[in-house]
């Protein structure tokens, strides 16, 4: 354990509990949070916090979040995995795989493809613009195919299909329904089938058997009120998935090659298709895979993706040279999140999230000139 966290240079176990204690207790940013590091002979477990503010269980390794947009990962995936078995095209149009009378939407005589919803630069907006949910607490929960097929039909694209990168919940939702659609089976089976089961991920699902809602955290929105689970049926490859950080440290030992898979070459693939996405900060250079997010530095290379729901923060990050891996699971949606803690693990050089300031009100004399009222 001491060699390992020498070498990949991470931040001691008690540095790492620090950060947390000061996040629950300080910040009052969650309730509860779950690191999971993975490095070279040693996997880590950090956590801090509880299950509920009234349910004292500490969160563990085993403790199940919602992992929100991290899915979109799983579901390029399997787009992977499927272009490897000779399935599926990066380079299909997704229309060959909908229903005829689907108008998806074209520019300039060029059709939105598999690639496109991947790399988030089909033109499609974040969310569709008929998605009015009769309970915004769960915003996904009633939107049917019948209503993202219309939307499709009558969308005009804004700009020319692959020519900006536009971070879109609605062409990862859309991605896994094509697959689906592809594979015969609904999402979530197909997500079990190529790769839960394989990796042996038994604590990764959407729809929770008994066993594992006991051990789900309880939601929390950003000032700490109790949140609803949220529900996406028709655009789950968006953001479905629950999880833990033990099943999620086995995705993230595949992906560093410390687990072999019949994912392997699928996983590898997935960061070969690369496109820009978006501005660079200083010296960082900001690029897309297939759903993943890539920021390289001169002396490093950081693979991520992070996830929110309406009560939980999540962020799967590593650094493929070094060989290291951090996951982060918390169960508050509050700003500060925690993609900052896991940056901070892979390069101490990013600095964590301030705490919030508190500001303390100063009775004011009316009579004072200048002052509005």
């Amino acid at each position: 354990m001491t060699t390992a966290v020498a070498q990949s240079a991470l931040p001691s176990n008690d540095e790492i509990r620090k950060i947390l204690v000061d996040r629950i207790d300080r910040d009052r940013q969650s309730v509860g949070i779950v690191v999971g590091i993975i490095e070279p002979g040693a996997r880590r477990i950090i956590s801090y916090g509880a299950l509920a503010k009234d349910d004292r269980r500490s969160v563990d390794a085993d403790t199940v979040f919602e992992i929100g947009s991290i899915t979109k990962v799983f579901t390029s995936l399997i787009l992977a995995d499927m272009v490897q078995r000779g399935e599926v095209a990066l380079t299909d149009p997704i229309a060959k795989y909908l229903p005829r009378e689907v108008r998806v939407p074209e520019r300039n005589g060029r059709q939105i493809t598999l690639e496109d919803l991947s790399t988030y630069t089909a033109g499609l907006p974040r969310l569709p613009n008929n998605l009015r949910p009769a309970d915004p607490a769960n915003p996904y929960a009633d939107y049917s195919v019948d209503q993202l097929y219309q939307f499709l039909s009558n969308y005009t694209l804004p700009r020319d299909i692959g020519s900006q990168f536009e971070y879109s919940n609605l062409g990862g939702g859309l991605l896994g329904h094509v697959l689906a659609r592809r594979a015969g089976m609904d999402y979530e089976a197909l997500v079990h089938s190529r790769i839960l089961v394989p990796l042996k991920m038994s604590d990764t699902t959407i729809r929770l058997a008994p066993a594992m809602r006991a051990r789900l955290a309880v939601a929390y929105d950003g000032s700490l009120n109790p949140a609803e689970n949220w529900d996406l049926p028709t655009l789950a490859g968006a953001g479905a998935l629950r999880s833990t950080v033990n099943d999620m440290l086995a995705f993230l030992a595949a992906n560093l090659g410390y687990a072999d898979s019949p994912l392997n070459p699928a996983m590898a693939a997935m960061l070969k298709e690369r496109r820009p996405a978006g501005l660079a900060l200083g010296d960082a250079r900001m690029e897309v895979g297939l759903a993943w997010m890539i920021t390289t530095r001169k002396d490093a290379q950081i693979v991520w993706h992070n996830g929110g729901t309406g009560g939980y923060r999540s962020i799967i990050a590593f650094d493929s040279r070094r060989r290291v891996g951090v996951v982060v699971l918390s169960n508050a949606g509050t700003p500060a999140g925690v993609d900052d803690i896991a940056m901070h693990l892979l390069d101490p050089a990013v600095p964590l999230i301030q705490p919030p300031k508190q500001h303390t009100q100063i009775p004011v004399d009316p009579k004072i000139p200048g002052r509005r009222t």
